[in-house]
């Protein structure tokens, strides 16, 4: 199903399950296309292990500057940081080290960046 396929995407984007209506639970979605459920989105659990939110986030801002955190200069360093506070990345125990290290800089200069950030 054309409309399936262009959701599953969105919906693992998300953390989530795209499954057939029949499979759906309680806490589950429903996805309706002119007036019929035509799918479910089984929504991620929110009492997950978090140990491997920040890994994907970082991974994710790199897929989106276009290159490793090693190899940008400080501007895309910064934007890095920024992109990644606003995905909620610092919110996750130790992540202001995590990123320095990700980043080849010190949490002094990250603290740094996430001022800017917010300043900005």
């Amino acid at each position: 199903d054309p409309l399936l396929d262009t959701l599953r995407p969105v919906v693992e984007a998300l953390g989530g399950t795209l499954v057939p209506s029949t499979e759906a639970g309680g806490d589950d979605v429903d996805v309706v296309w002119d007036g019929t459920v035509v799918a479910a989105v089984h929504r991620p659990d929110p009492h997950l292990d978090l140990h491997d939110a920040l890994p994907t986030l970082i991974t994710e801002v790199e897929h989106d500057m276009g290159q490793p955190c090693a190899e940008m200069d400080r501007s895309q360093k910064q934007k890095a940081v920024a992109l990644l506070n606003e995905r909620g990345a610092f919110t996750l125990r130790k992540s202001v080290e995590d990123v320095a290290e990700a980043l080849g800089v010190s949490r002094f200069t990250v603290y740094n960046y996430l001022e800017r950030a917010e300043a900005g």
